[in-house]
């Protein structure tokens, strides 16, 4: 398929104990996945942010410790997160030119990263990552 971060479909995040999300905005960490879920321009950066342990692996779907990422499905293979993207696609339809560009998204998860991180050491230093 692709590399998980020059996919432009939506992306859904499924971890092995039930949680689910849709990633709206990502990048890798060194010591894994950093993520941002619908609405979190609404929220506090603290609160918005999350992370997803361990090495990224794969093509499409990719594994993330243990948790797998795959796309969103559009024929109800999730009823629950296909609306909560739609409901998330108007917002941003609302939002408009006042949505953060990529660069400016891309700084503040950096910022904030040591701070939700497993470890406490994923910092700007990003980009490692295996596949």
């Amino acid at each position: 398929m692709a590399d998980l971060f020059t996919v432009t479909a939506p992306l859904a995040i499924r971890f092995a104990n039930g949680r689910k999300h849709i990633m709206v905005e990502r990048i890798a960490c060194q010591d894994g996945l950093l993520y941002l879920t619908p609405f979190w321009t609404e929220l506090k950066i603290e609160d918005a942010l999350h992370f997803a342990p361990g090495p990224i692996k794969g093509t499409g779907p990719w594994k993330v410790g243990d948790a797998v990422v795959t796309v969103l499905g559009c024929h109800g293979t999730d009823a629950e997160l296909a609306s909560a993207f739609a409901c998330w696609q108007g917002r941003l339809m609302e939002l408009a030119d006042s949505y953060p560009p990529r660069q400016d998204i891309e700084r503040l998860m950096k910022t904030h990263a040591a701070s939700i991180s497993a470890t406490g050491e994923c910092h700007p230093a990003f980009g490692k990552r295996g596949h």
